[in-house]
């Protein structure tokens, strides 16, 4: 987390002041002990006690004075110490009153430790920033091109189709392209979709305060009939009274076709409109017409382009860690539009050719949710279960009615822990990742803040944030904004020389790594780990040897690597390796 150089940038001050200090006490000891001998005319020895006693007095009241500025002196100039802690703590952590670091593989670490010191200077070829299977290149985008409609469709509306999608930015973008591929199937005309206010998020953030919305109309203008609101003789009908507003207990998780047609249609038909409220995961993927589905991999990476004010900022994170800036890759390309070109050499010559984006999914709803343990003891244990008891009371009456609880240690050996700091850290020093490897952390609300991280930033000392990166003042218009910060985070990892990701689960995880698929060719990897697997390889913490570790941890990662096509009823956006979405050259 940069230099922790707070100390050291006290002690030149400290020093002049110090001497300055002993000088005027001295001349003040002499003058004194002077006047006092001719005055009295007592014993040498009586004047040595004396000037001892008045040289204690001396010495307290001078580190009276240090111990004073030195706290003055810190809370003017923050150190980098309180800056990382900052960091990692955010608004959504929470931290262990005592602060101390928190260990579950002490002698692993240790050996990571010794493995990565004698790394330091080896100059060594690494395939660690390119893809590992030569398939992965041989498949490129194509869901650009414009969608064939079957031409038996009717050529009349059916339609207005309203969508209030909820969650965060990638939630709402996959609703968005849900929405997108509904209207097709319904042949109905989309409002652009509404962004619900959530307790959660916080974020008023509508479509264009992220998304381009004039271009995400056009891409979109040959295949599906666009609109910015609803026509003026609509705007004052009440859908719900009408019977037109669709919710979750309408339509199941992961709906087909079939559904929509049967559910949906009629209501279109009868009143003109529809309403989506709280629209999320609710159209499945397969089975699916290939003409929607390609029309869903058009608008999730092609028709979703970030504003300007994101692309901007987001083009500066970048250029801060890389030092040579951004690449013209078709990534970068995508990312950034226009602000590829940005050059600002004097601030990111300081960083790295290459960097590694860490989506590091430890926050305390995680953590608590798990119901796992995390060697945090008793005080963890208590902390976490005030927290389910505020948050999750309906999670936590249906396992008192389950009588077949799992135990901590049974779900860890099952894989359902989301990873600690210090467990992502191992992976990376096992797969060879050398300790100056610069290190973008994603989110970073980390439960247990300095902590908990505390066993990371000893392996990987160069973790950096978009709050490390940006200045204030450029971080400031997007602060009360959690949609716009995640896209920054979004952009950071799409971008990065490698991906890792803690949760295969997360839609920010899924998101970057379908994005990535889709533009990176060979030159963009992402690590996911398979937490089953490396649980049974920590178990053995006590006796295993680094090498071993190491031959592990390097074959669950590249057996998750291979470019296989996408497996029915898998996420498009995450693995867009289908023909619908992408074509493979041989």
């Amino acid at each position: 987390m940069g230099k922790q150089g707070s100390h050291k940038s006290l002690r030149p001050e400290f020093q002049g002041w110090h001497s300055k200090t002993l000088l005027l006490h001295g001349l003040k000891s002499d003058s004194s002990k002077c006047s006092y001998c001719r005055g009295l005319n007592v014993g040498k020895k009586h004047i040595r006690a004396i000037v001892v006693m008045f040289g204690l007095l001396g010495c307290l009241f001078l580190l009276d004075s240090l111990v004073i500025s030195y706290f003055e002196f810190t809370n003017l100039q923050p150190s980098a110490a309180s800056n990382s802690s900052s960091v990692f703590q955010g608004r959504d952590s929470y931290i262990y009153s005592k602060q101390s670091p928190v260990y579950m593989y002490e002698r692993l670490l240790n050996l990571a430790s010794s493995a990565l010191a004698e790394k330091e200077f080896k100059q060594e070829s690494s395939n660690l920033w390119v893809e590992p299977f030569r398939q992965a290149s041989l498949w490129k985008p194509c869901a650009e091109r414009k969608v064939q409609t079957n031409p038996r469709k009717p050529v009349q509306n059916n339609g207005y189709i309203l969508v209030s999608a909820n969650g965060g930015l990638n939630q709402q973008r996959v609703a968005t392209c849900n929405a997108v591929a509904v209207a097709s199937l319904l042949n109905a005309t989309l409002v652009i979709p509404k962004f619900l206010y959530s307790n959660v998020w916080k974020d008023p953030s509508q479509f264009g305060d992220i998304y381009q919305e004039e271009y995400f109309m056009n891409i979109l203008k040959d295949d599906i009939k666009l609109e910015k609101e609803l026509p003026p003789h609509m705007k004052s009908l009440d859908v719900e009274a009408i019977g037109s507003q669709i919710t979750d207990a309408d339509l199941g998780k992961e709906a087909t076709p079939a559904n929509y047609i049967k559910v949906v249609l009629p209501l279109l038909l009868k009143n003109g409109v529809v309403h989506f409220l709280g629209y999320g995961n609710r159209l499945g993927f397969d089975p699916m017409p290939s003409d929607i589905q390609r029309l869903r991999c058009k608008c999730n990476f092609h028709a979703l382009k970030f504003v300007p004010k994101i692309q901007q900022i987001g083009s500066l994170l970048i250029q801060r860690i890389r030092k040579y800036g951004a690449r013209h890759s078709m990534l970068d390309t995508q990312l950034l539009g226009k602000f590829i070109h940005n050059n600002e050499y004097h601030e990111a010559k300081r960083g790295s050719e290459k960097y590694l984006a860490l989506h590091l999914r430890f926050e305390i709803d995680m953590v608590a949710y798990s119901l796992c343990e995390f060697g945090g003891g008793e005080e963890e244990r208590k902390e976490l279960q005030a927290y389910r008891e505020r948050h999750f009371p309906l999670f936590l009456e249906r396992l008192k009615k389950n009588s077949t609880s799992i135990s901590p240690k049974h779900l860890r050996k099952l894989g359902r822990c989301p990873l600690t700091p210090e467990e992502a850290a191992l992976v990376l020093a096992g797969l060879g990742f050398k300790r100056e490897t610069y290190i973008y952390l994603a989110g970073s609300h980390i439960y247990g803040g300095n902590s908990r991280m505390e066993p990371f930033t000893s392996l990987y000392p160069n973790v950096i944030t978009k709050e490390t990166l940006l200045t204030y003042n450029e971080l400031e218009p997007f602060r009360n904004f959690s949609s716009q910060l995640a896209a920054l985070d979004f952009i950071t990892c799409a971008s990065a020389d490698v991906f890792a990701m803690t949760d295969s689960g997360s839609q920010l995880s899924s998101l970057v790594s379908g994005f990535r698929t889709y533009y990176g060719g060979h030159h963009a990897p992402t690590l996911r780990p398979n937490k089953t697997r490396l649980a049974a390889i920590l178990r053995e913490n006590d006796t295993i040897r680094w090498n071993r570790f190491e031959v592990r941890v390097k074959k669950m990662i590249l057996e998750a690597q291979k470019a296989g096509i996408r497996s029915y009823g898998r996420s498009i956006y995450r693995n867009p390796r289908c023909p619908e979405c992408m074509s493979k050259h041989h």
